[in-house]
């Protein structure tokens, strides 16, 4: 009897450890944590960063400024949403912004909300779940996030009309989660997805930073899947982008850099080769690290995303000037 119980303390202490582990490990990676005003000008102190920075503040400080119309919306599990509306005209096309993970939708947007309105469309920027003045508890790299983008789809669709375009438009997390939004459930409204270095799979980066740590994919993303399933009521491997991508008709346009040290640019061009759609375009930038192929070549980015919204939205929203979109 004495063995056996020891035996069922150690069990006990065991399940405790890895329960703990497990908790610790889910809060660390998917916990809620707001992103304060004075954050978002913190930019990372490294040679793919520094170039850019004090023109990433200025342009960050330019949106801040910018006067915009409050919604929000309720999502499938009770969650309130909130976004950032910067209306143009009635029937103007809608580009709609999502932001990467734990940033801020004007941080990741501070050149695409100027770029949007200066082609004349409605811009609406999203407050992801459990990030800026949207509600929930932890992030879920994509899986719930999809839910909501359509959510948000319906919003612009029931405030529009049935007629209203919509591109999704998304920044590393936020790109997989428009990716991983796509398929057959995606209403027709949707004319085209921007993936700005989007992960092929929530399990696929989790596993990547795992590695880029110097810590063991066994057992950290065995105890890090156990959290989320426990403790955030979903599974990492449920959804991923690039399977997504295997049922999409819609024109996506992919974007990455081929420095990128977060989100290896090999997943987007896993993306894009899953991506069944007839009208797919990977456009790739030398040297440009994650998110930031847009300061590495305004030039050709903007002239990229131009011609596409000219393809999905009409000729005329191809051909507007560009000298506007960097504020």
């Amino acid at each position: 009897m004495k063995y056996i119980g020891i035996a069922l303390l150690i069990a006990a202490g065991f399940v405790l450890l890895t329960l703990g582990l497990a908790f610790l490990l889910f809060r660390l990676a998917f916990g809620a944590r707001k992103t304060t005003e004075k954050e978002m000008f913190v930019l990372p102190d490294t040679d793919q960063y520094r170039p850019y920075a004090a023109e990433a503040r200025r342009m960050i400080r330019a949106a801040l400024a910018l006067p915009y119309e409050p919604v929000t919306i309720r999502s499938d599990d009770g969650l309130t949403l909130f976004g950032r509306c910067y209306p143009t005209a009635p029937d103007a096309p809608w580009l709609l912004l999502f932001h990467g993970y734990r940033s801020a939708a004007e941080r990741d947007f501070c050149g695409g909300l100027p770029f949007g309105m200066g082609m004349g469309c409605n811009v609406l920027l999203v407050d992801e779940r459990a990030h800026g003045k949207s509600g929930g508890r932890c992030l879920t790299l994509g899986i719930r996030e999809r839910y909501d983008c359509r959510r948000w789809v319906d919003y612009v669709i029931g405030r529009a009309g049935p007629d209203a375009k919509i591109v999704l438009y998304g920044m590393s997390m936020g790109a997989a989660t428009v990716l991983m939004a796509a398929g057959p459930e995606l209403p027709k409204n949707v004319a085209g997805i921007v993936a700005d270095c989007g992960y092929s799979a929530p399990s696929a980066i989790l596993k990547s930073v795992i590695r880029s740590a110097h810590l063991p994919i066994f057992p950290v993303y065995a105890l890090l899947r156990l959290g989320c399933r426990l403790f955030g009521g979903f599974d990492p491997e449920e959804a991923s982008a690039a399977g997504a991508m295997a049922h999409c008709d819609t024109p996506v346009l992919f974007l990455h850099g081929e420095d990128d040290r977060f989100v290896p640019c090999a997943m987007g061009r896993e993306n894009y080769a899953c991506c069944r759609a007839a009208d797919k375009t990977l456009l790739t930038f030398p040297a440009a690290g994650h998110g930031m192929s847009y300061m590495a070549d305004r030039e050709r980015y903007l002239a990229a995303v131009t011609d596409f919204l000219g393809r999905v939205f009409g000729e005329e929203y191809g051909t507007k000037t560009t000298h506007t979109f960097g504020i």
